[in-house]
């Protein structure tokens, strides 16, 4: 992808913020080739202090002049945003949709002959530790997939995976970080139960969570082999295990992941 390449996004929401912060804190494409269209007039000022992009309302601007489209709008919200910008779109460009449940046929119908990739994406992209999962419609090659690859990777993991795998990766990584969130929220609200500080309970939550996770990602045991290496028989780490599995959190979290892709697979429907 050339430095001087132009990328257009429409709606500039918690996501699509995300997103941007990700690719301007990593130069992957200068802030001034990043436009955005929303509709707050408020919120277009904010991201152009804060990241140096061009957001504007309206997307009339752009369209003819960007090599690629990122659709980040609620999913009430995308077929006035495809009918409204597909008519102006450069030939050719591609179209990023992270728009959650939006099927990659739809799209292609809305901006036929342009090469259509979904993605899943999730808001630790603006800290450089986001995670994303993509799908390519039929006329997306491995230029688009290039595109696609450089912008999602910019700042965390990417995965490829089959359109009809997205609703299960909204399950987890999508609707995820909102679990971790409530489960650091929780584990420091034990921990000001027992006596500590709300400042020193929360930072010892949080990073429990990212060294785990660190661990996880870089050993070759399964999740479960390393809790057994922390548990030992009798032990601390085996008294609060056992609660965990009284109270059903292994199973709540299982059907917060099921709950989250069928509502996915809902949104794709309407």
């Amino acid at each position: 992808m050339s430095d001087a390449m132009q990328i257009g996004v429409i709606g500039g929401g918690a996501m699509a913020e995300a997103m941007i912060a990700g690719l301007t804190a990593q130069e992957t494409i200068p802030s001034p080739h990043i436009h955005v269209s929303e509709h707050k007039a408020a919120r277009c000022d904010v991201l152009t202090a804060v990241y140096g992009v061009h957001a504007q309302v309206g997307a009339e601007d752009f369209l003819p002049h960007i090599a690629v489209l990122i659709l980040a709008v609620k999913p009430s919200a995308a077929a006035e945003a495809m009918q409204e910008t597909a008519p102006l779109l450069h030939e050719g460009a591609l179209v990023l949709s992270i728009v959650t449940g939006l099927p990659i046929a739809q799209i292609e119908a809305a901006y036929p002959g342009h090469p259509v990739i979904r993605a899943m994406p999730n808001t630790p992209l603006a800290v450089g530790a986001g995670m994303s999962a993509f799908a390519c419609g039929m006329h997306a090659g491995a230029e688009e997939r290039a595109y696609a690859a450089r912008i999602l990777g910019a700042s965390g993991r990417i995965v490829e995976v089959r359109e009809h795998d997205l609703d299960a990766v909204t399950g987890i990584s999508g609707s995820g970080p909102a679990y971790v969130f409530l489960m650091i929220e929780a584990l420091a609200e034990g921990g000001v139960a027992a006596g500590l500080g709300r400042e020193t309970a929360t930072m010892l939550a949080a990073q429990t969570m990212l060294g785990a996770a660190q661990m996880a990602l870089a050993a070759k045991s399964s999740p479960a082999d390393l809790r057994a290496a922390v548990t030992s028989p009798a032990g601390t780490t085996a008294a609060g295990l056992r609660i965990l599995e009284r109270e059903g959190v292994r199973s709540a979290l299982i059907e917060a992941v099921l709950a989250a892709a069928e509502r996915s697979r809902e949104l794709g429907k309407n």
